[in-house]
């Protein structure tokens, strides 16, 4: 009685350490040859969702404390010393501000003009890539989905090549038919949550751009001190 019992447990224990030694590479690379053009996917996806998050942190920042000098110039009438803040510093908000900074003198539409032109190049600047993410988002997915009919037709060429129905032949087809989707779902959810996250973060740069661009104008017509 009591050796069943040992067998059983010995069993359960050896399959439980066979489950915790899984090599998921191999296991992922089952998934057959789809598998290579996603993780390619997946490398270039997290590659631009890095890249555009650091470079939209660093170009959305707004330094207040700029703000407040540069319209103290203005209110003063020192166009040159203000024009002179904007070139040295880098951020697209400096840019936009010395373009309307330029044009003070002309109409008020023809500074709106410039500004709102500039913006439209600086939110450009920020979209850079963001089209690929999308495309990527897109195409994973499907790709997955080759995967799977290809992992469909694997089993019902190779029984039929063997003439054998056996539960290795289906394992092996199912296994490219599953791993396929999957990874294909997985590398489609990270582009499109990446994708959106980031035109997140350009809309509330937007948002804080047209807020600045307001003050700005309200400052041309307030008197010089």
């Amino acid at each position: 009685m009591l050796q069943p019992i040992l067998l059983q447990v010995t069993d359960s224990t050896s399959t439980a350490a066979n489950a915790e030694s899984i090599n998921y590479l191999s296991l992922l690379l089952k998934g057959g040859i789809v598998v290579y053009p996603l993780l390619f996917l997946l490398f270039l996806a997290i590659f631009f969702i890095v890249e555009r998050y650091l470079f939209i942190k660093g170009a959305s920042n707004i330094d207040y404390g700029f703000l407040r000098t540069l319209k103290d110039n203005i209110l003063r009438g020192d166009l040159r010393t203000a024009i002179t803040l904007c070139k040295s510093t880098n951020l697209p908000i400096s840019r936009i501000l010395e373009k309307g900074i330029t044009r003070i003198g002309r109409p008020v539409k023809d500074i709106e003009s410039a500004m709102e032109i500039q913006s439209n190049l600086e939110i450009s600047k920020m979209e850079k890539n963001m089209g690929y993410l999308g495309l990527i988002a897109g195409v994973a997915p499907i790709l997955g989905f080759i995967g799977t009919i290809s992992g469909i037709i694997r089993i019902f060429y190779d029984i039929a090549a063997t003439g054998n129905f056996t539960i290795e032949i289906i394992a092996n087809g199912l296994y490219e038919k599953m791993i396929s989707s999957f990874t294909g779902l997985v590398v489609g959810v990270i582009a499109y949550a990446g994708y959106h996250s980031i035109n997140m973060m350009i809309d509330k740069f937007g948002i804080h751009l047209q807020a600045t661009v307001m003050d700005f104008l309200d400052t041309l017509n307030e008197p010089i001190k």
